[in-house]
């Protein structure tokens, strides 16, 4: 039994010291980040981006939106938020789906760029104003 120990000790304390080495590394690689990682670089707001109205093509209808524009806030580290531009955050209403009902509100879909990441947007929801149907 202390040759099965002692036999290539240090053989076995290598490939022990080996293996925890490459448990470590592998841990870090696949550790999942934490939002607070993210936030504790910038924070910027960005008022007055434009909205975008999207909707299908086989839809002509002159829909409008009772706001034209949102203020976003994000958050990133400091590399991205430091070459960050307003025109790389996109605003945009879909109405690709949308019914023929009056006082529609639809959410406001945002689209960052990646390791960038949306705290807020006001307003969330903007109106829909639906054109009159023609007789």
């Amino acid at each position: 039994m202390r040759d099965w120990v002692t036999k290539d000790f240090w053989w076995k304390l290598f490939s022990v010291i080996l293996a925890v080495i490459i448990w470590l590394t592998v841990h870090k690689i696949y550790e999942v980040p934490t939002g607070g990682a993210a936030l504790a670089g910038n924070t910027l707001t960005y008022g007055n981006l434009p909205v975008l109205l999207v909707s299908s093509v086989a839809d002509v209808s002159d829909y409008r939106l009772a706001q034209t524009t949102v203020a976003v806030t994000v958050s990133g580290p400091n590399e991205a938020m430091g070459v960050l531009q307003a025109n790389q955050i996109h605003a945009l209403v879909d109405l690709s789906d949308i019914q023929t009902n009056r006082d529609l509100k639809r959410t406001v879909e945002i689209s960052v760029p990646p390791r960038v990441i949306l705290v807020s947007v006001n307003p969330q929801k903007i109106g829909v104003i639906v054109p009159p149907l023609e007789k």
